[in-house]
């Protein structure tokens, strides 16, 4: 037999748990130096550049 479940507790957890990621998330952003965050964000511009000119595009052979 199938265990019964309450809609509405469900979405309620799952609202609670998305929220709490959104939370763990804004702490790690709130809780670094403005020049953490511009240099960590430099960095990750900096590794996209790269792999952008790493890769091949159709035709390039």
């Amino acid at each position: 037999m199938a265990e019964i479940v309450n809609l509405r507790i469900a979405r309620k957890r799952a609202a609670r748990s998305k929220a709490e990621g959104n939370a763990a998330e804004r702490r790690l952003a709130h809780g670094v130096s403005k020049s953490e965050r511009v240099h960590a964000a430099a960095d990750r511009d900096k590794a996209r550049h790269t792999l952008d000119q790493h890769r091949i595009e159709p035709g390039d052979c």
